[in-house]
């Protein structure tokens, strides 16, 4: 192949992370982002395959996301993301490396700036490798930078706080599930079940509680009254009796309420309603107790939700670069198989983020 000299501009910023239409909310396709490469690269002819490796982004954007795939092969890469955020360090050295490229001597300074004490061997293995190994830093020449997938991300969770104290730093992350699945509506311990495993439902809604992310009624299980289709033009009341009869809404009240509407105790307010049921005028319908997100937990699980985005899309715009095509369709249908590469017969989990 021959190649004819052209100056290679010095700044084409034509990365996955810059894929984003200026005042748009929404990132552009892996699709149309490959394009964009492509068009880029066919209109630059380098004097040798070199000077692609050492001055084009694009070149680096792609070797990026080729080492990103490979990462993200791991079943475990969304909980091994997840744990790896739930640490101040990290997210703090995150920070620091996402303004350019520093050695570990010089990161050791930087972290003593903010009242950090380590050793050169702890900040690189106890909080530098962990970045590394999911993709959020890379290292070139002894010095450690941030890739474009590292600071975007490292962008995102900016304004979240105190996450290694609100999420436990070492887990399965039911936790992250469970806020995730109640972003939609609020769901029953039997709803909830299905999520994760069940031994572990009650524990992990106990930890939600307690961090202030979920609420719920106190009583396990409460009990709504309402009134029947029978016409009450044709009962006899008491005076007490219409008094409960008429404050029972039709949507339903429970007793407490009940008693509180029509003053008069919760002892009477019971009386009444079995008078109530004995003339099939009232039914009791029970009612399971709901876990509903706080306003804090949904702040939380928003995020998540896009954390869970970025690492889709990045995920999708590897798979159509490296070619796998039978992963990319799998991966759009939902499916929550495992597909398997011909050539190298390797596992790759398409749906590693299926789950959040």
């Amino acid at each position: 192949m021959t190649y004819v000299e052209r100056e290679v501009p010095d700044h084409m910023e034509i990365e996955y992370e810059s894929s984003v239409k200026e005042g748009a909310e929404e990132p552009l396709g892996s699709s149309e982002i490959l394009e964009r490469w492509a068009n880029a690269c066919s209109d630059c002819n380098p004097l040798t395959p070199v000077t692609c490796m050492t001055k084009c982004d694009i070149w680096k954007s792609k070797n990026e996301l080729r080492k990103l795939y490979e990462k993200m092969k791991n079943p475990a890469f969304m909980v091994n993301l997840l744990n790896t955020l739930k640490n101040k360090r990290r997210r703090q050295i995150l920070k620091i490396i996402s303004r350019g490229r520093y050695s570990t001597s010089r990161l050791q300074q930087e972290l003593r700036k903010l009242g950090y004490y380590h050793s050169q061997k702890t900040i690189t293995e106890e909080y530098v490798y962990p970045l590394v190994d999911v993709g959020l830093v890379d290292e070139s020449q002894n010095k450690y930078y941030a890739t474009a997938f590292g600071r975007k991300l490292g962008a995102m969770i900016e304004t979240i706080h105190n996450l290694e104290n609100i999420l436990p730093p070492h887990s399965e992350c039911y936790e992250e599930i469970m806020l995730y699945t109640l972003q939609s509506e609020p769901k029953t311990f039997e709803d909830l079940k299905g999520i994760i495993q069940t031994k572990s439902v009650s524990r992990v809604l106990s930890r939600l509680q307690r961090a202030g992310l979920i609420e719920t009624t106190k009583e396990k299980d409460y009990v709504f009254y309402f009134r029947t289709k029978r016409d009450p033009k044709k009962a006899k009341f008491s005076p007490t009796e219409r008094k409960v009869y008429e404050n029972i809404s039709l949507e339903g009240v429970s007793a407490r309420k009940l008693s509180e509407n029509a003053k008069i105790s919760l002892r009477r307010t019971y009386k009444y309603l079995r008078k109530l049921k004995g003339k099939k005028l009232v039914f009791a319908r029970k009612s399971p107790k709901l876990y509903t997100l706080t306003t804090k937990g949904i702040e939380l699980s928003v995020a998540l939700l896009r954390i869970r985005r970025l690492v889709s899309e990045t995920l999708r715009t590897a798979l159509e670069l490296v070619g796998d095509t039978e992963a990319q369709e799998a991966l759009i249908s939902g499916t929550s198989q495992v597909i398997h590469i011909r050539k190298e017969k390797e596992a790759v989990p398409v749906t590693i983020v299926e789950r959040f």
